[in-house]
């Protein structure tokens, strides 16, 4: 097999080890017998995969796969010209999702969720992120991730689960301070609680949260021991990417529109811009400043943010495909985005890399080198996902 090591070098006819549970030794195959000795490893199954390509699973750091409803008509809408702030504001976006949201059954909802992890696994995903952010209310939002809950626990991938402040919503919009207090004082304590979110995202841009408000919800999320994330700069920049950078926030995902000061934050921080291309090429915004980031030695990751307005997609490979093409990054760069950067904006550290001690989430493919999948982006490349039990 040809092997993704641990800086995206291809390793010509490598091999790996599997043992108790975890990836044991990645390699050469020439190395493999004196290998299993040194770990003492009986050898019980051998798959010779005749030079397929072998990754890590991919992991998908950003989405919002629990919905109801369909936004066709905002599509087609889009297709004529009109924005994204147009459609909202005249009741569309967000507010068309949260309607349907709420009044889908528990089972309903649960099994929606479901097929979109079987399949994304269908293309190569072993792991994704699921935010809550249709409901809108403190204890819609916690129905929403007890359901991410149960979705996770059928077992077809594994699911990291993220308390969502997506917007102020309308009936709430003459008394916005009495809202963020609800979330920060209630909602997010809530969640920490019964341990329903491992991180907290706020959507901070024009039509959503300002950055003071963000500000309080994210503290909030800190104080109560909780991973801090941001949807930054997506229309315009408000100064978020410096925020939760400053706050040692794992990601800031969009990113069309950051400023220098914001990039250098994210560099000394150590925080990961996560790339959206599905919903920028859809929503036509200019690409992020990628150029910048790789100067600046940002950790750029790519997610499909699986939504039903903007990017109705769970493939990463399309991802891949849209990085590269759209927002120029290198092939390496856009793997590295669906693999070990994913995992790191996740807080993931055993994931994303072969590497010894690794989860054994794996993918073959059906070419040899990684560029062919993002290059012959119509076809199904995947052989075979495999998800560590």
């Amino acid at each position: 097999m040809t092997c993704v090591g641990p800086d995206l070098g291809l390793i010509d006819d490598g091999a790996l080890i599997v043992a108790d549970g975890t990836i044991a030794w990645v390699g050469d195959a020439a190395d493999l017998a004196a290998a299993a000795r040194a770990l003492a490893v009986t050898v019980e199954h051998v798959r010779d995969l005749e030079g397929r390509l072998l990754t890590p699973g991919l992991v998908d750091c950003h989405t919002h796969a629990i919905f109801a409803g369909d936004r066709a008509h905002e599509f087609a809408l889009r297709a004529r010209g009109a924005g994204y702030l147009e459609i909202a504001a005249a009741g569309g976006g967000i507010a068309a999702t949260t309607g349907p949201t709420r009044a889908s059954t528990d089972d309903a909802l649960v099994a929606l969720t479901v097929d979109r992890l079987r399949r994304a696994r269908a293309t190569g995903t072993t792991t994704m992120e699921i935010k809550s952010g249709y409901d809108l209310t403190v204890d819609g939002e916690l129905r929403l991730l007890r359901l991410i809950a149960r979705a996770a626990a059928a077992g077809v991938i594994a699911v990291e689960p993220t308390l969502l402040c997506h917007v102020v919503p309308a009936d709430r919009r003459a008394d916005r301070a009495a809202y963020v207090d609800e979330l920060a004082g209630a909602l997010v304590p809530a969640a920490a609680r019964a341990r329903l979110a491992t991180s907290v995202d706020v959507y901070c841009d024009d039509g959503a949260f300002t950055r003071a408000e963000t500000a309080r919800i994210l503290g909030a999320a800190a104080a109560c021991g909780l991973a801090v994330r941001g949807h930054v700069g997506q229309f315009t920049d408000q100064g978020a990417a410096e925020l939760v950078a400053g706050l040692g926030g794992r990601s800031v995902d969009h990113l069309e529109q950051v400023s220098a000061a914001g990039i250098a934050a994210l560099a000394a921080a150590g925080t990961v811009a996560v790339m959206l291309p599905g919903a920028c090429v859809q929503l036509r915004l200019p690409p992020p400043p990628v150029a910048a980031l790789r100067a600046a030695g940002v950790a750029m990751a790519v997610a499909s943010d699986l939504n039903p307005g903007s990017s109705h997609a769970s493939s990463l490979p399309l991802q891949l495909w849209l990085a590269t093409t759209h927002l120029g990054m290198t092939v390496d760069e856009a793997w590295l985005g669906v693999t070990r950067h994913a995992a790191r904006a996740l807080g993931l550290a055993d994931r994303g890399a072969l590497i010894a001690g690794a989860r054994p989430d794996l993918v073959s493919w059906n070419v040899r080198d990684p560029a062919a999948v993002p290059y012959a982006y119509d076809r199904d490349h995947v052989d075979e996902v495999i998800v560590a039990a």
